[in-house]
């Protein structure tokens, strides 16, 4: 805020604590919390939520974090996205992605 002054407004969604903090830094009449308005904040944070939750046994975040790098490369390594290329490029692509991590893995 020093460098690029008071934002217009910030998008946040009710959570009380949201509130209490703009109180205190004087940019109450700033935030905006309607419906829908935080969803492209939330929807940015998903891919890692999602992760993060199938890996919650871990109990160092140094393991997490190793485990969630190595997913990442694995899971981008394989998933592809389908509506971007035919079934055959699909496929091709596929076997090709398969064939490198069983040489990988053996």
């Amino acid at each position: 805020m020093k460098r690029y002054g008071r934002p217009r407004r910030i998008v946040t969604d009710r959570l009380r604590s949201y509130g209490a903090a703009m109180k205190e830094i004087g940019n109450a009449g700033r935030q905006d919390c309607g419906r829908w308005r935080n969803n492209r904040a939330e929807n940015s944070h998903q891919p890692f939520r999602r992760r993060e939750r199938a890996l919650a046994r871990f109990r160092k975040s140094a393991t997490l974090q190793k485990c969630a790098s190595v997913h990442a490369a694995v899971h981008n390594h394989f998933n592809h996205d389908r509506y971007l290329t035919s079934r055959t490029i699909f496929n091709a692509s596929r076997s090709a992605a398969l064939a490198e991590w069983q040489q990988l893995a053996a």
